[in-house]
């Protein structure tokens, strides 16, 4: 298998986006969507409907869902609870559509394992930082997280978009340190033995 400068770049677009997702389910692919129709991003053969006009209007009427019903007490908690397999999904969604050139055994490993596993992994974090937030605050701090969660969905995606090397290192950065503040916020919390 020989692996393209392009091979690897679609890799890194869908890791990164699969990341994004993590943080909220439909940003990621609103942006693929506005990518793929001003022509920045090709998407896989069979793929292309991702970029189609039914799917921007779903995708753009679910984030705005989305990120509103992370504003509204109880309903981020259930929202969490509902995120973390629709991130999963999502992630090897956004990284089977725009990763090219790859056998399919490869593809669909990199897509479960790279692209759904990514995103569970941030989906997970932030879901222990919303946790450690509500401990800490009792919720009232939860929009602030809500706000931070959807600035760094937004900004991972685009950087995905126009630099996809460079956002698999913001996906390392990003996700140890909201492991470190969600760790940091529930020892604070915790009970000492």
């Amino acid at each position: 298998m020989d692996l393209s400068l392009e091979t690897v770049v679609s890799v890194a677009l869908g890791l990164g986006l699969a990341a994004a997702a993590g943080f909220r389910v439909f940003v990621p692919l609103l942006v693929l969507n506005l990518a793929s129709r001003f022509g920045y991003v090709p998407l896989a053969p069979g793929w292309e409907w991702v970029g189609g006009t039914p799917a921007l209007l779903v995708f753009a009427t679910a984030t705005v869902c989305e990120v509103v019903g992370y504003y509204v007490p109880w309903v981020d908690h259930a929202l969490d609870t509902v995120a973390t397999p629709a991130a999963v999904v999502a992630g090897m969604l956004t990284s089977a559509s725009v990763i090219t050139d790859l056998p399919p055994l490869v593809k669909w490993t990199a897509v479960v394992v790279g692209g759904g596993g990514l995103a569970a992994l941030v989906q997970g974090s932030t879901v222990a930082l919303r946790a450690g937030s509500t401990a800490m605050s009792g919720g009232l701090a939860n929009p602030l997280v809500a706000t931070v969660e959807t600035f760094g969905a937004s900004l991972l995606a685009i950087v995905a978009v126009a630099l996809p090397l460079v956002a698999l290192l913001f996906v390392a950065a990003v996700v140890l340190v909201i492991y470190k503040v969600g760790r940091w916020m529930l020892m604070r919390v915790s009970p000492r033995t």
